[in-house]
């Protein structure tokens, strides 16, 4: 479990890059607006948003198979075990069935870069 940790850890630090990189990107693009400089920096800037949202899209999802990956070994783990909890728990949101008792944060997550394209 501590590995699905360390994973959400990336991926939150990953998530955070590519809103400090966006972030930066609008900043410049704003100032270089405001003065009225650089009008083909301005074109460039935006273009690069396009591929910087894709691969954070594509990390996002990377994250998530990775994640999707390890719960399926753990869940395989506990068939042995006398206590299920990850199971319980699974079962309690409706086996992520019923959107109005679990919303996976990957379905808003991977909307996020869309956003900036």
């Amino acid at each position: 479990m501590e590995m699905t940790d360390r994973i959400s850890d990336r991926r939150e630090r990953a998530n955070v890059f590519f809103v400090t990189l966006h972030t930066g990107v609008f900043a410049v693009v704003g100032f270089l607006v405001e003065k009225q400089m650089f009008p083909w920096i301005v074109t460039i800037c935006l273009l690069a948003g396009i591929p910087f949202s894709y691969l954070w899209y594509r990390l996002v999802r990377s994250y998530r198979d990775l994640n999707s990956a390890k719960f399926k070994v753990v869940h395989a783990i506990e068939t042995r075990l006398p206590l299920k909890l990850f199971d319980a728990e699974w079962e309690a949101v409706g086996r992520g069935k019923d959107r109005s008792r679990y919303l996976p944060f990957t379905h808003i997550e991977l909307k996020v870069p869309l956003v900036f394209i």
